[in-house]
């Protein structure tokens, strides 16, 4: 069964801290996970200001109700034109597009860097949306925020690379790193269409699966800017997770599909790396200190809500 929402997070906020109580929010990477951020702040009376580097996004969150700044953060020439002048909260949450084709260091990174020489020099917290792909690949042993990290894959090496970045930073005493594991949510459950059509999906059945649902990521995010501790790092999932081959004869079941089957995906794909990172994410941490009460506890309530919805 769901359980119930998250406590107010206004109610929070100004309990927890009443001098940062109407003071702007800053979002960079205003997407899958950013935007649901963005409304959130939003509905509890916040001032949120977003980033993007399109015009015409830049629009459409001003239709939300957002303050939006034009700003590539890749860009080595922007001197921060557009940002307010103070601060409590600046979310880092930019997402790779390989349309653009940049290096995905460049924009995790590189990105981050420029975003830190631009903050205002008194911004109160610094969170950065992280990977548990820093981990690498354990062989399917449980890993926690004392776990060595030892990434494999681009993903998981530019991860770590801004991590560091921020931890060398003047903000590095005011920054929550938040290693996220798979996100997924409406429109974000891949491989639907595959077991659909009964074609197999390119990754072994054995292997697991670490989850968050992104609802859940949004209010988590929350929680960390109202109560985490400073410097904070958390794993961040619904610590259930699940052996691959499970997971998918769920989706499949909720679907109405055949069951599925599985392949060995062309070796040094993407897939084939995916595959390769076995671990099980131990998110206790994060329990026991901020407390999240998760509205899908696992993939089961995750999934059914989802599939329900369409």
């Amino acid at each position: 069964m769901v359980q119930r929402r998250c406590p107010a997070i206004r109610q929070h906020h100004n309990q927890l801290f009443p001098i940062l109580a109407n003071m702007a929010k800053l979002i960079f990477g205003c997407g899958y996970l950013g935007l649901r951020v963005a409304r959130l702040w939003k509905a509890a009376g916040e001032e949120v200001y977003a980033a993007t580097r399109s015009s015409g996004r830049a629009e459409q969150l001003a239709a939300e109700g957002l303050r939006p700044v034009v700003a590539d953060v890749t860009d080595e020439n922007w001197r921060g034109e557009g940002l307010p002048p103070k601060l409590d909260t600046a979310l880092f949450a930019v997402g790779y597009d390989r349309a653009a084709g940049l290096p995905i260091h460049s924009v995790y990174a590189g990105g981050l860097a420029n975003v830190l020489t631009q903050l205002p020099a008194k911004t109160e917290r610094v969170i950065y949306i992280s990977s548990t792909g820093v981990y690498g690949d354990v062989a399917g042993e449980r890993v926690d925020e004392d776990t060595p990290c030892r990434p494999t894959r681009d993903g998981g090496k530019a991860s770590l690379a801004a991590e560091q970045l921020l931890q060398a930073s003047p903000f590095t005493q005011r920054s929550i790193i938040l290693r996220l594991a798979g996100i997924y949510g409406p429109g974000r459950i891949p491989r639907s269409a595959d077991l659909l059509a009964g074609r197999p999906i390119d990754a072994p059945a054995a292997g697991w699966l670490n989850l968050i649902h992104v609802e859940d990521a949004a209010r988590i995010v929350l929680l960390a800017a109202e109560r985490a501790p400073l410097p904070s790092l958390y794993v961040v999932s619904d610590g259930q997770p699940v052996i691959r081959g499970y997971y998918y004869r769920e989706l499949a079941r909720l679907l109405g599909a055949p069951p599925p089957t599985f392949g060995s995906p062309a070796a040094e794909s993407p897939a084939a790396q995916r595959a390769g990172s076995d671990k099980r994410i131990d998110p206790a941490r994060l329990f026991s200190t901020l407390s999240p009460q998760l509205m899908f506890p696992s993939y089961r309530e995750g999934l059914a809500a989802i599939v329900a919805a369409v």
